[in-house]
């Protein structure tokens, strides 16, 4: 039914824009296919970099798993990335049964690993606010929301949340089962956020989605060559594009990411054809290949099962 459905909205999509889309000439990537294939290589490289993040994390909580097995569970979640927040990730949990890994471990892992996302995309977010002065207030305060967000999930006393819960006189009732199980898993993953930790997650995650806002920009150089962004601007317009999509819960920010970023571009100077083809070229090599591989390591992984 959600395939059903991404079908459908990609039929009213192509309906309703392809007034658009027929202005698209691939002309303007003439020459410039090799600076697409290294954009992506700069998507493979986000992947490699976040499975680093994901072992790093499954051997901090003692479940030493092989390389093979954690690079495969890991990308095998893409192929599941179009659900709404990206819960259908958490699909690997199932790979790890056999290995007897508390699906708590696992969702601690993944509530980590958004957080340091969703961080560091904020980050790259602020960056196009950097070089705009009158906006330097916007980014402080920003970056002073990231910090008491990270020191409010370590103070916060959650065993005491989770065992105050736990004796409710209502903890029969769904939404109180439901916050027990949220405390369990903020309380799992504040192991992630102390600084020895928290720091190289955040750097791995820097380095990752910043390269692919490096294949962003360098496809957007060779499509409108006239008048180049500059990296802050590049990695802002992905990052606030990509950070829209996440927060409208649409599958894969489908409609929501594109919109945004099209319209980014055009307020750079791009003309529609050139902000729609730099659009779609991103979200093939940054959605669509994921999701590619994705189902790729699914078939290999019920393979060997």
């Amino acid at each position: 039914m959600v395939y059903g459905g991404l079908v459908v909205f990609a039929v009213w999509c192509v309906l309703s824009f392809h007034k658009d889309l027929a202005q698209i000439h691939i002309e303007s990537l003439h020459g410039g296919w090799a600076v697409v294939g290294a954009a992506g290589a700069l998507s493979l490289l986000n992947y490699a970099l976040r499975i680093v993040r994901w072992q790093q994390y499954m051997n901090q909580m003692g479940h030493r798993l092989p390389w093979r097995l954690s690079a495969l569970s890991y990308m095998a979640g893409f192929a599941f990335t179009l659900s709404p927040g990206k819960v259908g990730e958490m699909v690997r949990a199932r790979y790890y049964l056999p290995y007897k890994i508390p699906l708590q471990d696992v969702t601690a892992a993944f509530f980590a690993e958004r957080l340091m996302d969703l961080i560091v995309i904020l980050l790259l977010a602020l960056a196009m606010l950097s070089a705009q002065p009158r906006y330097h207030m916007v980014m402080w305060l920003g970056l002073t929301l990231i910090g008491a967000t990270i020191a409010a999930l370590v103070a916060m006393p959650w065993a005491r949340v989770q065992q105050w819960l736990g004796t409710h006189p209502a903890a029969s009732r769904m939404h109180i089962r439901l916050m027990h199980g949220v405390a369990a898993t903020l309380l799992n993953a504040r192991r992630f956020l102390s600084p020895g930790l928290l720091l190289p997650a955040l750097a791995l995650g820097f380095i990752a989605w910043g390269a692919e806002a490096v294949g962003f920009k360098i496809v957007g150089d060779v499509i409108h060559p006239e008048g180049p962004m500059s990296w802050a601007t590049a990695a802002g317009i992905y990052a606030l594009a990509t950070l829209v999509g996440a927060l409208s819960f649409l599958p894969g920010g489908l409609g929501s990411t594109e919109a945004v970023m099209a319209s980014l571009l055009y307020a750079q100077g791009f003309t529609v054809p050139d902000a729609l083809l730099l659009t779609l070229i991103c979200r093939v090599l940054t959605l669509w290949l994921a999701v590619v591989i994705g189902w790729l390591c699914v078939y290999l992984l019920r393979h060997e099962r």
